[in-house]
């Protein structure tokens, strides 16, 4: 009788423990790479490589076939990451500037909420962190071999290994010396894609047997678009052979400068002894020489890719391991998409889809349904309000975006969600020389607005026109789609209060 009675209270422990887990508000993990673009990430039914674990995130929870930047380039984007805000309000429109953290963000309101806050990996604003209990970051851009970190409280150090890898190891070290008392949020930043696309050494011609098709807009010629015909990111002219492609390289440059030995030797092996041979054999010239140049191209950012998804399965293997994973939600998403030949670029910035368009994908067993498939447009201005949400704080009135949980709830009300989805990139001349522009994306149609050097507008039926090579504006037939679309326009400006959108727009 004693025994029963011990056994009954047991299990009623045990269900008072199970019922207090699932209550508690979730850790969460926000994985932030670099220019990765979603047709790498096969969960998106990209062909080019497969990404497992990436995949099993949004096979687990849910995978957003419209999540959308607001502005597409590194610094910016991690900056609205941080604060919900659009690029104008948050004050960092272009890279190399210095971030103001003391405005209200994210990481500061959870710390503020009783959440243990951290980031790990590249940060890449200018300014130390702040709003986090701690910080490890790379300095600038930091480098895929070797890197040197930023550690709160500490000077700066070396770490002898792969950014990568060293990104992943001390995101899992703090987990596990975190304070167990209180609910945590970790953003890992990582270094990849980012150019110059150094892959791991165990990565190296990880896809040399593959002839990657080209994108069918490969050759455009740019017709009736200004500012796509002037810019200067394409693969046939402005990719470099020694820098990005590693053919003849200067290994004494700063990319290689801070290789190992050892390092330097199995890279040289494989670039001067595989790649750099092939080039002379070959010579190419010409449409050989761009076409040559997009398979390696993809080979090596492909490769790099490689030890991204490797790593975030180190993660997930480590939340299945420590109990963790039932109540800690995972985000996986890039800084923006990326060009992979369309276009005949590389890079990102133009409002065009595969720049705009990013993979996000997120886990939050018990909330989030597996195979949850999101076609509404979401913006990055929504991150920092969803964040919130799942800690149970109320959004800043300064943020801008929404939380997202109504369109992944099982009873959320969808039917006030954006129907359209407002843009603005800023960074001219350097480094690519991309005309700055705003404009509207709705779900079959974007509209941009170029300005500066270029002075026009453009029209995409994305339904008929994917590639977005057709410039409609001024075409017979879509005369009310352009005034409707402008109108709209014009009140998502005075929306999100960008008044210098709002003055350009009124000299149309």
């Amino acid at each position: 009788m004693k025994f029963r009675s011990m056994l009954l209270a047991s299990l009623i422990l045990l269900r008072l423990g199970a019922n207090a887990q699932s209550s508690k508000r979730p850790n969460i993990i926000f994985i932030f790479s670099d220019d990765h673009a979603f047709q790498a990430v096969s969960a998106y039914g990209g062909k080019l490589a497969k990404t497992p674990n990436i995949d099993r995130i949004a096979r687990e929870g849910a995978i957003f076939r419209n999540a959308l930047v607001t502005n597409s380039i590194c610094g910016p984007s991690r900056a609205t990451l941080l604060t919900g805000k659009y690029s104008h309000r948050n004050g960092y429109p272009r890279n190399e500037q210095r971030f103001d953290v003391s405005q209200v963000l994210f990481p500061r309101v959870l710390q503020q909420n009783q959440y243990q806050t951290a980031w790990i990996g590249k940060w890449h604003l200018g300014s130390l962190p702040e709003g986090f209990d701690y910080w490890r970051i790379l300095p600038g851009q930091g480098h895929y071999y070797n890197p040197d970190f930023i550690e709160k409280g500490k000077d700066t150090a070396r770490s002898e290994g792969y950014v990568t890898n060293l990104v992943t190891d001390y995101s899992l070290d703090w987990i596990q010396h975190r304070d167990t008392t209180k609910p945590f949020m970790l953003v890992v930043g990582h270094k990849a894609t980012h150019r110059e696309w150094l892959p791991d050494l165990q990565d190296l011609g990880a896809y040399d047997h593959i002839n990657f098709p080209t994108p069918a807009n490969f050759n455009d010629t740019y017709e009736g678009r200004e500012a796509a015909r002037n810019q200067d990111m394409t693969i046939a002219t402005t990719m470099r052979l020694d820098f990005d492609l590693k053919v003849h390289a200067n290994y004494k440059g700063w990319v290689y400068n801070r290789f190992t030995p050892e390092q330097l030797s199995a890279f040289k092996g494989y670039y001067e002894g595989k790649v750099t041979k092939e080039f002379d054999a070959l010579k190419p010239t010409g449409s050989a020489l761009t076409h040559w140049k997009y398979q390696r191209y993809l080979k090596d950012y492909l490769a790099t890719a490689n030890s991204l998804d490797r790593n975030i399965g180190r993660l997930l293997d480590y939340l299945d391991r420590s109990g963790l994973a039932e109540n800690t939600v995972v985000v996986y998403a890039s800084d923006q998409g990326f060009y992979l030949g369309e276009h005949g670029w590389f890079d990102k910035r133009f409002m065009y889809e595969e720049s705009l368009r990013t993979p996000f994908v997120v886990r939050y067993p018990g909330k989030i349904k597996p195979g949850t498939q999101v076609k509404e447009l979401m913006c990055n201005i929504d991150w920092a309000p969803t964040i919130l949400d799942w800690a149970g704080v109320t959004t800043p009135e300064d943020m801008q975006g929404t939380s997202f949980m109504p369109l992944v709830a099982n009873h959320g009300d969808k039917s006030k969600w954006r129907k359209a989805a407002y843009y603005h990139y800023y960074e001219y001349p350097e480094p690519h020389r991309v005309s700055p522009h705003f404009g509207l994306r709705t779900e079959r149609y974007t509209l941009i607005r170029f300005y500066g050097p270029a002075d026009n507008w453009e029209l995409y039926d994305l339904a008929k026109d994917p590639g977005q090579v057709h410039n409609l504006i001024g075409r017979k037939g879509f005369e009310k789609i352009t005034a409707d679309l402008k109108a709209e326009l014009r009140r998502q400006i005075v929306q999100y209060k960008d008044d210098d959108a709002l003055r350009l727009l009124d000299k149309s």
